[in-house]
C-alpha cells in the first residue's frame, strides 16, 4: 500500500511538472514566438544568405527604401540614399541591430499566432518609417565624410525625421564585418555614448536654477582660469564679468565648474538622472545606449569638471535630443519613434502607433527659463544670420576626448515654432569647434526640414 502511495505521489509530481512546463511554454510562445519566427535560420522568412524575404520598408513620403523582387532583397536605386538610410533600414546580413530589417523583422513578415511567420501571399507587410529620405541625404551630405551623427525629431509627435550615422556604407556592397573599420555597422545616434562637453551645461544650469536662489543676482568674473577645490578649470579665453545668462552664452567653464561643485555630487546626479541621460530609452523597442555620470568618488574639482561635461561624463545622442525637446516643450516631450505605420500590401492598417510622453525631464518653470537662455545663446553668441528665419534655441559643445585627438563637436537644441516643433542633435567626432562645425550642419538640416514641412 505504501509503495502505491509513493508512486501516486511521484506521478502527481510529474503531472504537475508537465502542467507547469506546458504553461511556461504557452506563455513563452505568446510572448516570444515573434522573436523565434524572426530568427535568421527560419527559412520561411530568410534566404540561405540571411536576407529577409518578406516586407517592404518605405520612408514617410512613400519612397520604397527596400523590398523583395524575384526572391531577392533590393534597395533604393540611388547609392547616396542607400548610404544615408542604411542604419535605419538595415543591411542584408543583420549586422546593424537597429535596422528595421532586424529590429522589426516580425512586423515586416506579418507574424501572427495562427500562421506564424508564414505569409499566404508571400509578400509580408509594408512598414513606413517616420524618416524622410531627403532629409537624411541632406544630413549625410552635410557631414561630408566626417564621423558622427545627426538627429531631428518632432517633440510633439515623436516622429524621428532624420537619423544619420557616419561612416556609412552601401548595403548593396557591404564591407566585410571582420575587417570593417570606424564602426560602420554602429548606429551612433541610438547605440553610442560620447563625451558631451558643454551641451551638458544645460543640466548644470537646470540644477543651479532650482537650488541656488540667488543665482540670477550673482555676477562672475572669468580670467581664463578658475580654481575649484584645488583644481584649475580653464576656459579658452577670459570672459570678464558676467551674469548667469552671459556665462551660459559664453559657455564659461569656470562658472559652471564652480556651480557644479557648489551644488555637490548628489544634487548633480539627481538632475542628470531626471534628465534621462543615464538610462536606456526604448525607440519602438530599440534600446538606446545609456549615458554615464558617476561622481561618487570625485573630489570638488572633478565634480566641477563633470558640470562642464567632462570628467567621465558620456551621453547618448538620442537621449540628449529628447532632453532638448523637453526643454522646448515645458518639461516633457514625445518619446522618439521610428515606425509611422504598418499596413498589408493592399494598404489595410495592421497597427496603430500612438504617441507616448516621457517622464518629466525638467520642471516646467525651469524649462521655460532654460529655453529662453538657449535662445539668447543664438542671439548673443552663435548669430541669428546663420539660422535665418528660424526661431531657435541651442547649446554648442567642444568636448575634449583625450590624447592628441581633436575635440568632439556638438550642437543641440530646438525650434520654438508650433508649426515646426523640432529638437535636434549634431555630433561630429573629433570635429573641433561645436558652434562652427556642428552648428553649420544643424543650420543646413533644420532649414531643409522647415522648407519641406
Amino acid at each position: 500500500m505504501r509503495k502505491i502511495e509513493k508512486r501516486a505521489v511521484l506521478c502527481l509530481i510529474i503531472a504537475l511538472a508537465l502542467i507547469a512546463g506546458l504553461g511556461l511554454f504557452c506563455f513563452r510562445f505568446v510572448t516570444n514566438a515573434s522573436d523565434w519566427a524572426a530568427y535568421p535560420y527560419n527559412r520561411h522568412m530568410y534566404s540561405n544568405s540571411g536576407q529577409l524575404l518578406s516586407g517592404t520598408i518605405l520612408d514617410r513620403d512613400g519612397d520604397v527604401l527596400t523590398e523583395v523582387k524575384d526572391g531577392e532583397r533590393v534597395y533604393y536605386p540611388d547609392a547616396t540614399v542607400r548610404r544615408a538610410t542604411v542604419h535605419a533600414v538595415g543591411d542584408g546580413s543583420g549586422y546593424i541591430g537597429t535596422g528595421a530589417l532586424t529590429a522589426f523583422a516580425d512586423r515586416l513578415s506579418g507574424y501572427n499566432l495562427i500562421t506564424g511567420g508564414y505569409s499566404p501571399l508571400g509578400s509580408g507587410r509594408n512598414l513606413t518609417l517616420t524618416l524622410d529620405a531627403y532629409l537624411n541625404v541632406t544630413a549625410y551630405n552635410a557631414m561630408d565624410g566626417r564621423q558622427g551623427t545627426v538627429g531631428v525629431y518632432n517633440y510633439k509627435t515623436g516622429d524621428i525625421l532624420c537619423m544619420v550615422s557616419t561612416p556609412s556604407f552601401d548595403p548593396e556592397n557591404p564591407p566585410d564585418a571582420s575587417s570593417a573599420e570606424d564602426g560602420v555597422y554602429l548606429n551612433r545616434f541610438l547605440s553610442s555614448a560620447q563625451v558631451p562637453g558643454s551641451i551638458f551645461k544645460t543640466v548644470t544650469l537646470t540644477a543651479a536654477l532650482e537650488n541656488l536662489p540667488d543665482l540670477k543676482d550673482r555676477t562672475f568674473t572669468c580670467t581664463g582660469e578658475t580654481t575649484v577645490g584645488g583644481t584649475v578649470i580653464t576656459c579658452p579665453k577670459p570672459h570678464g564679468k558676467m551674469d548667469i545668462e552671459s556665462a551660459f552664452a559664453n559657455s564659461c567653464n569656470g562658472v559652471f565648474g564652480t556651480l557644479a561643485a557648489e551644488l555637490g555630487g548628489d544634487t548633480m546626479t539627481k538632475y542628470v538622472e531626471q534628465a534621462g541621460l543615464t538610462r536606456r530609452m526604448s525607440v519602438d523597442g530599440i534600446m538606446t545606449a545609456a549615458g554615464h555620470y558617476d561622481v561618487s568618488e570625485a573630489d570638488k574639482g572633478q565634480i566641477g569638471w563633470s558640470g562642464v561635461g567632462q570628467y567621465t561624463d558620456t551621453v547618448n545622442p538620442c537621449n540628449m535630443m529628447t532632453y532638448m525637446g523637453a526643454i522646448a516643450n515645458g518639461g516633457t516631450a514625445a518619446v522618439p519613434r521610428l515606425i509611422l505605420d504598418i499596413t498589408t500590401p493592399s494598404g489595410i492598417p495592421t497597427s496603430w502607433q500612438r504617441t507616448e510622453e516621457t517622464d518629466t525631464l525638467v520642471q516646467g518653470g525651469t524649462a521655460a527659463q532654460v529655453k529662453e537662455m538657449m535662445k539668447n545663446n543664438v542671439v548673443q553668441t552663435y548669430g541669428t544670420d546663420r539660422f535665418r528665419g528660424l526661431d531657435i534655441g541651442a547649446k554648442s559643445g567642444t568636448a575634449e576626448v583625450g590624447g592628441d585627438k581633436r575635440p568632439n563637436a556638438w550642437f543641440a537644441g530646438f525650434l520654438d515654432d508650433p508649426e515646426h516643433p523640432y529638437a535636434f542633435i549634431v555630433l561630429v567626432e573629433n570635429g573641433g569647434g561645436g558652434a562652427s562645425v556642428a552648428g553649420e550642419i544643424a543650420a543646413t538640416v533644420l532649414q531643409a526640414c522647415v522648407d519641406k514641412f
